[in-house]
């Protein structure tokens, strides 16, 4: 299991999903001058979703119209997968685009996208991958957007079709980004639209991003602490994080607060929706998981530096909360 290039061993995190079947596919055709950025942000998501799950929910896969390097607009080189080929039927097909997008694109790529487009695939522009699409002819009566700063060039060439001032967009089997960290949202709704909201959550907290164009954004318990502003609430938790090895009582938390157990009670349901010893238990279960991730120590010390009376207790709370045994899950990942 950790020798599979998609599903990467995670410090701190761990999250369950009701999936089993086939991967989703990605493949992101790389044009000379590419943004980076753009291309990192639309990837990371993905993996991180996979290292979440421990599950092989995405593959991807980088191409050239030949095969052969290209190189990005802040001039490092990228070695990409492999050459142009026909796509898998369930693939999705990324053009990552930068700097000059209008002379980067050529017929053979433009021949390709079209191809795949007609034989059902779905296709998608990063950064100002919109111009090889509007070449191919794809967005005729399509939403579609590609970053602000192209816009008015892209509007000269192609006077019929109006980008979104959106930062994403997704109209049938064309999804379009506008570079940047908006790939960022743009796959993070690809992901909650196939394995729901709260993996979509975690991966932003992960990348350490608010999400922007969600109706409702979301964030998890962790951001949602540190977004409260709250005092009462944020020092529990400090009391918490400070006392892992020798747990505190609700009596105690309570007592150096200086709340009544009925306010600390009603702060963690109003905030976290749950109670603050279940919080508790889970933040030590969770630092349990990262010393296993990130030390040597034994399942013993372990028990001990996160306050469970013996390996026995925490080995019955960490499988009830990752589905395996400390033992067994540092096994598989050794």
């Amino acid at each position: 299991m950790s020798r599979n290039p998609y599903v990467q061993k995670g410090a701190s995190a761990n999250f369950s999903v009701p999936f089993e079947g086939p991967p989703e596919t990605f493949y992101f055709v790389l044009l000379p001058k590419a943004t980076m950025l753009a291309l990192a942000a639309a990837i990371e998501p993905l993996r991180i979703a996979n290292q979440l799950t421990k599950k092989q929910l995405y593959t991807w896969h980088t191409m050239t119209e030949d095969g052969a390097p290209i190189y990005c607009s802040n001039g490092l080189r990228i070695t990409p997968d492999e050459a142009l080929k026909p796509l898998p039927s369930n693939a999705h097909a990324f053009v990552c685009a930068g700097v000059e997008p209008e002379k980067t694109c050529s017929t053979p790529v433009l021949n390709w996208i079209r191809r795949e487009y007609r034989f059902g695939r779905s296709v998608g522009g990063i950064c100002t991958g919109a111009f090889a699409l509007a070449k191919a002819g794809l967005l005729g009566g399509q939403r579609f957007t590609l970053h602000w700063e192209n816009q008015p060039g892209f509007i000269e060439a192609f006077p019929s079709l109006i980008p979104s001032p959106s930062i994403f967009e997704s109209d049938g089997r064309i999804t379009t980004c506008g570079g940047g960290n908006a790939a960022i949202d743009m796959m993070l709704a690809l992901i909650e639209k196939s394995h729901g909201p709260q993996l979509a959550i975690m991966v932003a907290d992960m990348c350490i991003h608010m999400r922007s164009g969600t109706q409702s954004p979301q964030r998890s318990s962790h951001s949602v602490v540190i977004g409260s502003r709250n005092p009462i609430l944020l020092a529990a938790i400090e009391l918490m994080q400070s006392e892992l090895e020798t747990p505190l009582t609700n009596t105690d938390l309570c007592d150096r607060l200086g709340i009544s157990r009925r306010q600390l009670e009603r702060l963690f349901k109003r905030y976290l929706g749950q109670g603050p010893m279940a919080y508790y238990l889970d933040l030590r279960i969770s630092r349990a998981f990262t010393f296993l991730n990130e030390t040597n120590m034994t399942v013993a010390e372990i028990s001990i530096a996160t306050g469970f009376a013996n390996t026995s207790h925490l080995s019955r709370q960490f499988r009830a909360k990752y589905g395996d045994s400390p033992h067994s899950y540092r096994k598989a990942w050794s």
